[in-house]
């Protein structure tokens, strides 16, 4: 597959700029719009975007802080989060998007399709939960997890990869820390607060988007029980199980893991209640 580079600029969203990579797709389907994990650069998700973009544009951006957006000024939670994603699809011009959000993101994907059901048509979930509402993973996984340490010592993430996302080290630790940029720690601190007490599991019933929810059965952070929390909650919800994945599946087996979002994304193009279905 020929390598992909994506366009990358910076773009105002209100008072805040947003560093931002588009992956212009050679297919004519709907773009996809990526929300990222915790302290996660956009460069990371390299492998999926390249990827996806066989399809569809795809467009993925670095929260405040984090890579080369400048940190916010004061803390967020995830509705702004969706306010600044839909400015900036309107600046690239985008209307209706497919959904696609890991870990962290995973949660503010579930916020912009929820706020969102003009927008928002397929919804896909990667390695994530409900929020507050959700089943803890491994302590050590979760205690390494909250320091940006991973981040800014690659020695220190090499070490404990397997620990911090069940993956094997040689497989995927490697290209993984080829692409970090360590994020400042204001940036860091403010998305973990993002999240602090945040939950969807009351409003997961509410949701009529198509959604795929994937999981690793080997995911240290965010156990295999969270996907399945998903896939009672959401009533259009199909679950795909990635055997022997950890929590960076989705870029450690990324071509085991596209074709079967490509395939879900194209069965579900048309499939799709609207605004309407919010009101009966």
């Amino acid at each position: 597959m020929t390598s992909i580079e994506p366009q990358i600029e910076l773009i105002n969203v209100g008072r805040q700029k947003l560093r931002t990579a588009v992956w212009k797709g050679t297919g004519r389907k709907r773009p996809i719009l990526f929300f990222n994990g915790i302290g996660a650069n956009l460069e990371l998700v390299a492998p999926l975007g390249e990827m996806m973009a066989d399809r569809s544009d795809v467009v993925v951006f670095d929260m405040p802080g984090i890579g080369g957006s400048p940190a916010a000024t004061m803390p967020y939670r995830p509705s702004t989060v969706v306010k600044w994603s839909n400015k900036l699809l309107d600046e690239l011009g985008y209307d209706d998007v497919d959904v696609m959000g890991i870990s962290w993101g995973g949660g503010a994907a579930q916020q912009f399709a929820l706020d969102n059901p003009d927008r928002a048509r397929c919804l896909v979930l990667l390695a994530t939960s409900a929020g507050m509402a959700m089943v803890p993973g491994n302590f050590s996984a979760l205690s390494k997890m909250g320091n940006p340490r991973r981040y800014v010592d690659t020695d220190y993430m090499m070490k404990n990869f397997e620990t911090l996302y069940g993956d094997n080290a040689d497989k995927s630790a490697l290209g993984h820390k080829s692409r970090i940029m360590p994020p400042s720690k204001r940036g860091y601190l403010y998305q973990l607060m993002a999240m602090a007490g945040w939950t969807s599991i009351h409003r997961l019933p509410f949701l009529k988007q198509p959604t795929l929810v994937m999981s690793g059965d080997r995911d240290h952070i965010v156990p295999l029980a969270n996907a399945r929390i998903l896939k009672a909650a959401i009533p259009r919800a199909d679950i795909n199980i990635v055997k022997g994945g950890g929590h960076l599946f989705a870029v450690s087996r990324v071509h085991q893991v596209v074709p079967i979002i490509s395939r879900y994304l194209d069965d579900h193009a048309d499939d799709y209640a609207g605004a309407a279905a919010y009101s009966t």
